[in-house]
């Protein structure tokens, strides 16, 4: 395999063209010739770059709506072309097809127009077949061919066109391709899953394009790494980098403050309550949740599902605390808070949260449906000829909210709104 690479020409298609000019001027200047398709050409012509169409190379117009635009063997052959296998060399020469060694392509937003309750048909529309197609091939020809699958990418290409004036080397290209595969199976995956809502295929499929390595996992000698975009869950106003087991913890705490409405403030150990109260403040919710168990509150996760003021805060400075958890702070509050330096504090923002949990297993993965339900007063039904009186009810959900978010097997004490 040789292993230096010129960029000689290039195949630009795409849908998100942000970021995307100083590429274009860079290709120019290096003497690229560009390819182009719709919308992605004229944006180049736009630049004053010199630009051809694909129909110059197919001498076929794009049909069906835009929904054929690349699918040509004069397009695919120069992408999947072995350069150095004469018999290739050979038939792209009867063929007039001509070397294409840069694609950079994206792919229709399929993903966001699902999360914007979009209507059938426009979600169908949104499945790429050319750029999906153009990304497999440039990735599978990593030898010859540069594949850019994502804007995301746009700075790695920039820097390399930079660096190395127009060349590639064999471990650029095959990072590019792994970038690629890694882009056309996360869409794939989640085409599978939007259909796979109402045909239940018993297949396992999750795609998780975002990723932070931890500093260890459970203990010091294990690796550790959080599959998912924490920043799209919590804000964090100051502390070190949350652990394996920190998020353990948050997991539980975030799940479990969830079930209350009213101003409520749990305090967790090792992903258990050791401290939950609902009062009409969170300052007195805070005090009574630390009053079930202050010894355990120790070095533990502190989570409320109101605002955070200043009086709060002063109460909560007192106990060395790994984690605080709210939907919002006073200026003061966060302040305070902050006086100790490694204390991780959090703003959670309003997420929806998978209704799936799922859990390596043997040598496989075992998934159930979120335990959701919250029991109502019209769940209960009295066994004895004495009927508990409101408040014993209002203590039995309390009670129940916290069973439920209790590891093992379980017994709650609860009275007044309080975990004892």
């Amino acid at each position: 395999m040789s292993q230096l690479k010129k960029i000689n020409s290039a195949l630009v298609s795409v849908f998100y063209k942000d970021n995307l000019e100083p590429i274009i001027k860079k290709l120019n200047e290096l003497g690229v010739t560009i390819y182009s398709t719709g919308g992605t050409q004229t944006f180049i012509e736009n630049l004053k770059v010199p630009v051809k169409a694909v129909e110059s190379l197919t001498a076929f117009p794009e049909i069906l709506g835009g929904r054929v635009k690349t699918l040509h063997p004069k397009i695919f052959g120069g992408i999947l072309g072995r350069r150095e296998l004469q018999s290739d060399v050979e038939q792209m020469e009867k063929h007039d097809i001509p070397n294409i060694d840069l694609v950079i392509v994206d792919l229709y937003p399929f993903e966001e127009t699902v999360s914007k309750g979009a209507s059938e048909q426009d979600i169908i529309e949104k499945i790429d077949i050319g750029g999906i197609s153009l990304i497999r091939a440039a990735a599978k020809n990593f030898n010859d061919v540069i594949i850019v699958s994502s804007r995301n990418d746009y700075k790695s290409l920039q820097e390399l066109l930079e660096s190395k004036n127009g060349f590639s080397d064999i471990s650029d290209r095959k990072h590019f391709a792994a970038k690629a595969f890694a882009t056309s199976s996360h869409y794939d995956t989640a085409i599978f899953n939007y259909f796979n809502q109402t045909e239940n295929i018993p297949q396992f499929k999750q795609s998780i394009q975002s990723a932070q390595v931890l500093r260890y996992g459970e203990n010091p000698h294990q690796q550790g790494v959080f599959y998912g975009d924490l920043d799209a869950m919590f804000e964090k106003l100051n502390g070190k980098e949350l652990s394996y087991n920190n998020l353990l913890d948050v997991d539980a705490a975030v799940n479990l403050i969830a079930d209350f409405t009213e101003p409520t403030f749990a305090i967790l150990k090792h992903n258990n309550a050791c401290g939950v109260a609902s009062r009409t403040t969170i300052k007195q919710a805070y005090l009574d949740a630390l009053a079930g168990d202050p010894v355990s509150a120790f070095g533990g996760i502190l989570i409320a599902n109101k605002k955070i003021d200043e009086e709060t805060a002063q109460e909560v400075n007192k106990l060395f605390c790994e984690v605080v958890i709210a939907p919002a702070y006073e200026a003061k509050a966060v302040e305070i808070l902050k006086s100790k330096p490694n204390r991780i504090i959090l703003v959670q923002k309003q997420v929806n949260l998978s209704d799936k949990s799922f859990r390596t297993l043997l040598n496989g993965v075992i998934e159930q449906d979120k335990d959701l339900k919250t029991e109502t007063p019209a769940d209960f039904k009295s066994a004895t000829t004495k009927s508990p009186t409101p408040a014993e009810v209002s203590d039995l959900i309390f009670a129940n909210k916290l069973v439920k978010h209790t590891k093992s097997n379980t017994i709650v004490l609860a009275k007044n709104g309080q975990l004892l």
